[in-house]
């Protein structure tokens, strides 16, 4: 189908081209009927493309005039023509994540034939484990676990000064929480297969390649190869914790793909990085009852608020964490073997040429992830990547430069990171897709937070991205940054983040009566702005 304006040169060039092939065509001369500016404007709110020929071959878009004889010259073209091309599914899902997998389940409802390809690679400590992707299984689900385990602990210390008395001594057992934490996971694990299941989704645990275009390579655990073609594909590889490339580190560090199922207590803890997993992760640690050290290489929580991150690093120092500011790693050696063994970390300032050591049970690396796309094949059907990040460039679609080749979650360039995000995106790419629907995921005003030992959450902008786009002094009216530090941050970040979405502004907030006594009700009763450099101690209740 061709969506053509009869004095277009382009779209002349386009339609001989087809000719040329043998190839009939419908033809849409917009130019020439009474509502071809309306369907233009359709095919702009479906394509994203303003201008034409805008062109579709058994039902994908390809694109325009130049996207159409690229697709010639790389034989993507001629794969779509053929009118009796049969594939073995209307989609494949590269990952088995939360946003793979909510695409899958999404498009099996529309009454497509689905299959999911996931495979854990082992991290280099051996750690693997089943369906569900990072959230589930080293990431969110068993974060919050071990920070309730640690808040648990922090309840129990003041409990005294609420008037319990106990003698016994209190202390904390490694194992026993990791084996409830793996049980949950694995009955996780098995309720998403079900679901598969139930939705008659495909699930096969091999690792997915591209071989031709359509065209994907399974790899199985014993090596065994099998072929499977489909009409779509949704790449939702994710991404895997970054190493350092220092003598040491893949041999006797771990990262958060290990932590949460060590069997060992990890006892004296060294977290190199200053991202939300490693302030994370070491705010549980200490709240569990070790001795934890954060190595920091510049600042705390880079993209956030950063008064706001320094407030939750001075808060973990109140808590127990100890900084080391302006130094990295250079090597790691083991002293001693055991469950744990003794590590000797030598570290750089990053100002000079200063250098210290340390000694340590375990070292936890936090320093950033890597998407996992640079051996999935995608340079043999051309998608683009960026070479640098390896995150795949997409348009509004969540559509590559590869016309059937769609993808979601943390491995998209300029995106938020976050399961939510992943599972919205995913579940509005296949109603899109197959389901009739216009609906974009919108990746503006999320909300997200951090759970260190006193949680910190957000929604919209950080100051410094405000001051940036909008000027210190038009800051004061709309909501456009929410951000509180505080118990169950979480929870009160939620419902603001709904009020953003529906315009929330200043005067709305001071018209809104608060509940008392809650944190949340502070956001009710602001009167100082940061501009006017008055006390913002609370005084009275």
């Amino acid at each position: 189908m061709v969506f053509s304006k009869s004095y277009c040169p382009h779209s002349t060039r386009v339609k001989e081209l087809f000719s040329s092939l043998g190839v009939e065509c419908n033809v849409l001369e917009l130019d020439r009927v009474d509502d071809g500016a309306d369907v233009q404007e359709v095919l702009s709110e479906i394509t994203n493309q303003r201008t034409v020929p805008n062109i579709f071959v058994n039902k994908v878009h390809v694109g325009g005039c130049d996207q159409t004889f690229q697709a010639h010259q790389s034989g993507l073209l001629q794969k779509l023509l053929q009118e009796d091309a049969s594939y073995d599914f209307d989609l494949i899902v590269l990952g088995g994540g939360s946003g793979g997998l909510a695409c899958a389940q999404e498009a099996a409802i529309l009454g497509k034939k689905v299959m999911v390809l996931d495979f854990v690679v082992p991290s280099p400590q051996g750690t693997s484990w089943g369906l569900g992707g990072t959230c589930v299984n080293v990431g969110c689900i068993p974060k919050k676990l071990m920070h309730q385990a640690a808040l648990l602990g922090q309840a129990l210390t003041d409990s005294r000064k609420f008037g319990w008395e106990y003698n016994q001594q209190v202390k904390h057992n490694w194992e026993t929480m990791t084996e409830a934490i793996q049980n949950h996971i694995g009955s996780l694990n098995w309720s998403y297969r079900l679901s598969l299941r139930e939705k008659s989704v495909v699930y096969i645990n091999s690792y997915g390649e591209f071989v031709e275009h359509h065209k994907i390579k399974a790899t199985n655990r014993k090596g065994q190869e099998t072929c499977y073609t489909a009409a779509k594909f949704v790449i939702a590889t994710g991404e895997r914790p970054r190493y350092l490339g220092i003598p040491g580190d893949k041999e006797y560090c771990i990262t958060s793909d290990d932590l949460f199922s060590l069997p060992y207590c990890p006892g004296k803890t060294l977290v190199v990085g200053a991202s939300y997993v490693a302030l994370e992760c070491a705010g549980f640690l200490a709240g569990l009852g070790l001795d934890v050290t954060i190595m920091v290489r510049s600042i705390l929580l880079r993209g956030f608020d950063q008064e706001m991150a320094e407030k939750v690093g001075s808060y973990m120092e109140q808590y127990g964490v100890k900084f080391i500011r302006k130094f990295v790693p250079v090597m790691v050696q083991q002293l001693e073997k055991g469950s744990p063994g003794k590590l000797k970390v030598v570290a750089k300032s990053t100002e000079g040429p200063e250098t210290m050591e340390g000694l340590y049970n375990t070292v936890l690396l936090a320093v950033g992830r890597d998407s996992c796309t640079r051996k999935i094949g995608l340079k043999k059907i051309g998608v683009k990547i960026n070479e640098q990040s390896g995150k795949i460039p997409v348009n509004d679609m969540e559509q590559t430069n590869v016309p059937y080749v769609y993808a979601i979650g943390d491995i998209l360039e300029g995106k938020i990171e976050l399961t939510p995000v992943a599972i919205q995106a995913g579940k509005l790419l296949a109603r899109r897709l197959f389901g009739g629907c216009l609906e974009k995921c919108d990746y503006t005003s999320v909300p997200t937070t951090v759970f260190t030992p006193l949680e910190y959450g957000c929604c919209g902008l950080s100051e410094e991205k405000a001051i940036e786009m909008y000027q210190k002094e038009n800051l004061e009216n709309r909501v456009i940054g929410f951000h509180i530090l505080g118990p169950s941050a979480g929870e009160v970040t939620q419902g603001f983040a709904a009020a953003m979405k529906c315009g929330l502004t200043k005067q709305l907030l001071d018209d809104t009566i608060g509940i008392h006594p809650t944190c949340g009700e502070i956001l009710t009763s602001l009167e100082i702005t940061k501009a006017s450099g008055r006390d913002i101690t609370q005084k009275g209740c």
